[in-house]
């Protein structure tokens, strides 16, 4: 069983950035894929990006993006801290939404259905105001 345990949501201006943080209780946490996810009111659970695992023959370096965050998030994660990132920059009131981290014991190809990965966090919360 992994734990996830995000942090870093908060209040944003719009254009502003915020970053939220991943930390996972795993000692295998390279070989696992990340990724965020987003939930705002009323709507369903919706990718957002997603960091490859490291793996016998692909390279762990491989990022996805949803076409509504390309070019204004970015995720990167730091394997001896088993923690993922996701940088939230050009912020848009549309953001507005709780966001939570998920994790799947990983292969080379990064899912995007919130209902292939396994384990979830708490969920953080990411306000952006205007």
């Amino acid at each position: 069983q992994v734990q996830l345990v995000e942090s870093g949501g908060g209040l944003g201006q719009v254009g502003g950035s915020l970053r939220l943080s991943c930390t996972a209780s795993t000692r295998t946490f390279n070989t696992y894929t990340m990724a965020w996810f987003r939930q705002a009111p009323g709507a369903g659970r919706e990718f957002v990006a997603a960091s490859q695992s490291s793996g016998p023959s692909w390279s762990g370096l491989t990022t996805e993006y949803a076409d509504s965050v390309k070019g204004r998030f970015t995720i990167s994660r730091d394997n001896a801290k088993n923690t993922v990132y996701l940088m939230l920059d050009s912020l848009k009131p549309e953001d507005t939404a709780l966001y939570y981290c998920a994790a799947d014991r990983g292969g080379p190809t990064i899912p995007r259905g919130a209902n292939e990965y396994p384990y979830w966090g708490q969920g953080t919360q990411v306000t952006v105001s205007s």
